[in-house]
């Protein structure tokens, strides 16, 4: 197969080939792994494909995820979170879909630009090098030019990672538009890679309508016919539902599929997704793949890591305390919106030994008066104000953490949670009546929190946002230097343009708030805190895009670990 390969990517323009494949590389090396999706969306291709990459890895095999997204975005960075759920950010500052979340979780390890693709970025890449002249005078095709590049990019995350194993995450859904070409670029792949290095899983919905009360898989029989009329026979079936599928609804989809039974798998839904990794091994879908795969023989299971996993699922599934978190924004109507932050809660309270409740409270009806502070916050154990853009739902923001700050609850401010204290504080505590951000208001007397031109120039931002992994300075004999281990350097995630305004910094200190955090050569603040006040942390960055299952962001611990000591009776 790999001379084959290497043939067809030495065909001339003449022929109809275009197979372009990067120095160094070697067909058979790596195997990979593709996940589609049937039916419908939003089924968690995302969450299967990080629990079997996850699996994987415990098998001692280096395991390099991708998303594939359809959408003619460049990336995730312009879109509203109501439509496309959170944007997460990678430490290279690639702002991307929430699943990219998912797989650094699961796999406990940083990924790249190189993991993620939108049809944006492959079509930009296409004609940038037309305009090279790169394709020698060819008319530019979806096929095999667009398909060409999408398996340059493949086999080139294989070479960068030295993966093992590349899991790729097809977005949407089988009959989308959008993905077709990528799915025919799959197709391509297992021909020029042979059978024996490619594995094709097909994650499909079992509906269980309630006025039948039973489960119909005709609309899975039609998705998965869809995926093998585009030239893909699923080697295994993954069937999502709300409760355990039937044999006899796996049997009818292993005769339509041509998938044995025992590669027709139920995923239903369980108590926590960090329970899929166990349910893959009990069906034996990590032998069936390692099989396909040819990797049986070199497969290695690391007991030490899995025991280390059950102990923490132990520890999600028997919580010894509860507290109840008030979660302040304006997408509270959607939950994905927040997913980052609702995981780093349940990983610190894993650990602290308690299970986090979230009250979600809008914002925008406390500013408009339809709720009292009072009564949104009267039971709550602590408070978030996370991360977010534009003016609605803030003068509501400002009033929950001046709640906060005189009535001893844990605060914890997620970047605009930061600023909005900084307001707050201002307003009430050093009297600066009108004081605000220039994002809120667009001259106010008091500029607290500002887009600063030295700033600008110091990041090189111009019109962009401060984005990826950056160093932060932490102040010794601070609760954060506490919380850090000790440790008076730190690395953490942004996403954000407005900082606050260095020329407020000596009136904020003099009335005893205390930056512990900030850009290790600038006058750029990063945490805050009040030192008498039983948990007040305000942070620049995203602590929840560095929070890990077996590794908790040392603030969310320490945020949970304060509700719970200041928990209300």
């Amino acid at each position: 197969m790999s001379e084959m390969l290497h043939s067809l990517a030495k065909k001339s323009a003449e022929h109809e080939f275009y197979t372009p494949v990067p120095e160094g590389y070697r067909a058979g090396k790596t195997k990979y792994v593709i996940v589609t999706g049937s039916v419908m969306s939003g089924l968690g291709k995302g969450i299967f494909s990080a629990s079997l990459g996850k699996v994987l890895e415990d098998y001692g095999f280096v395991c390099s995820p991708i998303k594939f997204d359809g959408y003619l975005n460049f990336d995730a960075g312009t879109l509203n979170p109501y439509r496309h759920g959170e944007v997460f950010v990678l430490d290279d500052g690639t702002e991307s879909d929430m699943d990219l979340g998912t797989y650094e979780r699961m796999l406990d390890k940083n990924i790249s630009a190189d993991n993620y693709l939108t049809g944006g970025k492959i079509f930009a890449q296409v004609l940038e090098r037309e305009r090279r002249g790169k394709y020698l005078g060819r008319d530019v095709q979806f096929i095999p030019h667009v398909t060409g590049e999408i398996k340059r990019f493949l086999r080139r995350l294989a070479i960068k990672t030295k993966a093992d194993i590349v899991m790729v995450e097809v977005g949407g859904t089988v009959g989308d538009i959008e993905n077709q070409y990528f799915i025919e670029a799959m197709r391509q792949l297992a021909y020029e890679e042979g059978k024996e290095n490619c594995c094709f899983v097909n994650v499909t919905y079992v509906l269980e309508p309630a006025f039948l009360g039973e489960q119909k898989s005709k609309a899975a029989q039609i998705g998965i016919k869809q995926l093998m009329e585009l030239g893909i026979q699923p080697d295994i079936i993954a069937c999502r539902a709300s409760n355990p599928v039937s044999e006899k609804v796996r049997e009818k989809i292993s005769v339509y599929s041509n998938v044995p039974m025992d590669r027709v798998m139920s995923i239903h839904d369980r108590e926590s997704i960090y329970t899929i990794p166990d349910m893959l091994y009990d069906a034996g879908i990590d032998k069936a793949v390692l099989g396909m795969l040819g990797l049986r023989k070199r497969a290695k299971l690391n007991r030490r890591k899995l025991k280390e996993w059950h102990s923490f699922i132990r520890n999600i599934l028997a919580p010894k305390k509860e507290i109840l978190v008030g979660m302040t924004g304006k997408y509270t109507g959607l939950r994905d919106s927040y997913a980052s932050i609702l995981k780093s809660l349940e990983h610190a309270g894993a650990h602290a030994g308690a299970h986090v409740k979230i009250k979600w409270i809008e914002t925008t009806d406390i500013e408009k008066g339809i709720v009292s502070v009072e009564d949104a916050l009267t039971d709550v154990d602590g408070i978030i104000v996370p991360g977010g853009f534009g003016k609605r739902g803030t003068e509501g923001k400002i009033a929950c953490v001046k709640y906060a700050r005189e009535n001893n609850i844990p605060y914890f401010g997620l970047c605009l949670g930061f600023q909005i204290a900084l307001i707050e504080f201002a307003r009430s505590v050093c009297k600066l009546k009108g004081a605000n951000s220039t994002e809120m208001e667009r001259a106010p007397k008091h500029p607290v929190v500002d887009v600063l031109p030295d700033q600008k120039r110091i990041e090189g931002l111009g019109a962009n946002m401060r984005l990826g992994g950056k160093d932060v300075l932490v102040k010794k004999v601070t609760l954060a230097f506490r919380h850090y281990g000790n440790k008076t350097l730190i690395r953490e995630r942004f996403r954000h343009r407005y900082e606050c305004n260095p020329e407020y910094i000596g009136a904020f200190e003099r009335h005893g708030l205390v930056f512990s955090g900030k850009a290790p050569k600038y006058p750029i603040m990063q945490i805050l805190e009040l030192p008498k006040h039983p948990f007040f942390v305000g942070v620049q960055f995203h602590p929840e895009f560095t929070s890990r299952p077996l590794r908790p962001n040392p603030l969310y611990l320490g945020f949970v670990k304060a509700c719970v000591r200041s928990k209300r009776q």
